[in-house]
């Protein structure tokens, strides 16, 4: 059935303008509590659909029932994409632009002219010539991720109010909070939200189908050097400043780093150094879609770390240890058990003139948790281009199109 999709655009472009910005320095949780904002006025508007028991809880996690409309046995499908946006770039006072009738023109973004937009710098800005694309003003992310989903949700459940002639069996709707600061489902109750499979709304382009992600550990190098007065330190100090700077140093330059890495190939990114001279630690994130070569990958760095000491007569006294803390692992591992939940996705795509394009997710998702925890949660897309930026824009065209698949997708269900 045709349904109109074009409010998901203006719907967008009031969602991003609510400051959800995730903090991950924060021990509460959520992490802020201005993704509560955002999350009332969702559960406001799910409630003016007729659905009654929308509700956001303590934790800040919104849940709704879409009531079946038909007598059909169907599985419960569940849709999810999270408030929150990155921490990486401002997002308060987000100011979206509607950029009607998009000429290939370079995009020059007003509120700071020194940040354009070009399709020689993202291609994909090429397909909508013509048509509608949405930035924010040049000095903040857009927050298209993962807004894009929540108001492409939204306007799923609005359609499904409005064309009850559209048969469905239970639909959940779940919007999390924390999910950039790795914590979306913390605190989730899966029993609670009583879905059979999911999929998040948090893909890139159009046609996009994520079933498989990293998977993911936290290594982190404790760095015990030997402390001295500076001024009397010769033979003596062992700093574990600069025994940590000579580790990062002797790291893979074109191998297993993410500067040098792509597709299906792995790597260990050291993204946190702290500490002084005397102790310092080392943060890094490991990665690989092969969960066994995660523990490779560790091994190798903290034989260089060791080998770095070994080799160095003024490091000999100092020491360094590792810790790897699991994070979260390869969805595929799960989603394989269940191959009806991707035929169906695909199958909707194609209903709405799609063709699906199936590719691996060099990040995660909540539904690589949500997967392990019981419910298969693949990855549908919005849209979202240069996320995490000042160049954050997003294809009007794009988010219609994921409505029609959702729509789609409950009907074949």
């Amino acid at each position: 059935m045709s349904v109109t999709v074009s409010g998901v655009a203006e719907r967008f472009m009031r969602y991003v303008q609510i400051d959800t910005q995730s903090d991950p320095n924060s021990l509460s949780f959520p992490s802020t509590t201005k993704q509560f904002n955002l999350s009332k006025i969702l559960v406001e508007e799910l409630q003016s659909y007729g659905i009654q028991d929308a509700h956001v809880d303590a934790n800040g996690y919104v849940m709704a029932t879409i009531p079946a409309n038909t007598n059909t046995p169907s599985p419960v499908i569940c849709f999810c994409a999270h408030v929150d946006t990155a921490p990486d770039c401002s997002g308060t006072d987000v100011r979206p632009i509607l950029h009607q009738q998009y000429t290939g023109a370079p995009i020059v973004l007003p509120d700071d002219p020194a940040q354009i937009l070009t399709t020689n710098q993202y291609p994909y800005l090429k397909k909508f010539i013509g048509k509608s694309i949405i930035t924010a003003s040049g000095k903040t992310l857009l927050g298209a991720d993962d807004k894009a989903g929540v108001a492409i949700i939204m306007e799923m459940a609005k359609q499904l109010s409005t064309h009850t002639s559209i048969s469905h069996g239970t639909i959940k709707i779940l919007f999390t909070p924390d999910e950039e600061v790795g914590r979306g489902t913390e605190h989730l109750d899966i029993q609670k939200l009583g879905a059979d499979f999911a999929y998040t709304l948090d893909g890139g382009a159009l046609g996009c189908f994520e079933m498989e992600t990293f998977s993911a550990d936290a290594l982190t190098l404790y760095i015990d050097g030997v402390i001295a007065h500076p001024g009397y330190a010769k033979g003596v100090m062992q700093n574990a400043i600069k025994i940590a700077a000579s580790i990062i140093e002797a790291l893979p330059k074109d191998e297993l780093s993410p500067e040098s890495t792509e597709g299906r190939m792995g790597f260990v990114h050291p993204h946190h150094i702290s500490g002084g001279a005397e102790s310092a630690t080392i943060e890094c994130l490991v990665r690989d879609f092969e969960t066994a070569n995660l523990a490779k990958h560790a091994q190798k760095v903290l034989a260089i770390a060791k080998e770095v000491i070994q080799s160095n007569p003024a490091y000999q006294k100092a020491s360094v240890r590792m810790e790897v803390k699991e994070q979260y692992r390869n969805m595929r591992e799960i989603i394989d058990q269940h191959p009806h939940i991707v035929e169906s996705a695909l199958a909707a795509y194609r209903k709405a003139g799609i063709e699906p394009i199936l590719e691996p997710i060099r990040g995660g998702t909540d539904g690589s948790r949500m997967s392990f925890m019981g419910l298969p949660t693949p990855n549908i897309f919005t849209g979202m281009q240069a996320i995490h930026s000042k160049h954050e824009w997003i294809g009007v065209e794009d988010m219609e199109k994921a409505v029609e698949v959702l729509v789609n997708l409950v009907e074949i269900n």
